[in-house]
């Protein structure tokens, strides 16, 4: 890396800039691609922002005497954490969603530190590592969470009377309910139950298989995996 682009000048801080701007930007496509609620421009501000931080903080270093040059950046890694927390949500089926998305916007913001203060080939392979998790290893996930032996889920059923008879109706398949919580709800003038469970199975088996098993009990409207 030419040394003029570690030094602090009108060019570096433009390339430094540009290249937050570029990382930041594919991280926050691979998000939006999948709908998430911090997205495309939400990476990129937060990477360029990051990026703008450190470059000030070298700035401010070799203007003034006895200033800690990592003083604003630890101020950026612990600050981060209220943007990520707001990507995060419990929906009504206690499923949480947003964990991913606020890794990633935590992990935005080190890139841009790390473009911030020059140090380019960490920020470019701390990037592609982090578009590899996301984009290929999320595959992988989704896969091993499929064929698992445990199985939470969201169950809702006609009546009350009906969640006895489904109780029986699975230990038939030799599987195991636990953590049981169930809610009443209204809707269309009918009182209609909702189930949160854990269901233990004997051996590993497609969830898929085992949700459509269970959506042929009595009563069952609805069941979806948590």
């Amino acid at each position: 890396m030419p040394e003029f682009l570690r030094d602090l000048n009108a060019l570096s801080t433009f390339v430094r800039l540009l290249l937050a701007f570029i990382c930041g930007g594919i991280l926050g496509i691979e998000r939006g691609r999948k709908n998430r609620p911090a997205g495309f421009r939400t990476y990129m501000l937060v990477c360029v922002g990051s990026a703008l931080v450190m470059i000030t903080n070298q700035y401010i270093s070799e203007t003034y005497a006895n200033v800690d040059p990592s003083r604003m950046g630890a101020q950026v890694v612990s600050g981060i954490g209220f943007l990520g927390a707001g990507t995060i949500i419990v929906t009504a089926r206690n499923r949480v969603k947003g964990l991913t998305t606020a890794a990633g916007l935590w992990v935005a913001a080190c890139v841009g530190l790390s473009i911030g203060i020059g140090f380019y080939a960490g920020a470019i392979i701390g990037c592609l590592m982090t578009l590899f998790v996301m984009s290929v290893l999320h595959k992988l996930d989704n896969h091993v969470a499929a064929s698992t032996k445990v199985m939470d889920l969201y169950i809702e059923f006609a009546r009350l009377s009906f969640v006895g008879s489904f109780i029986e109706y699975v230990k038939q398949y030799n599987m195991k309910i636990s953590d049981v919580e169930v809610t009443k709800f209204k809707l269309a003038d009918k009182t209609e139950v909702a189930v949160l469970l854990t269901l233990r199975l004997e051996k590993k088996q497609s969830h898929t298989d085992i949700i459509q098993l269970l959506n042929s009990a009595d009563g069952v409207l609805l069941v979806e995996e948590v």
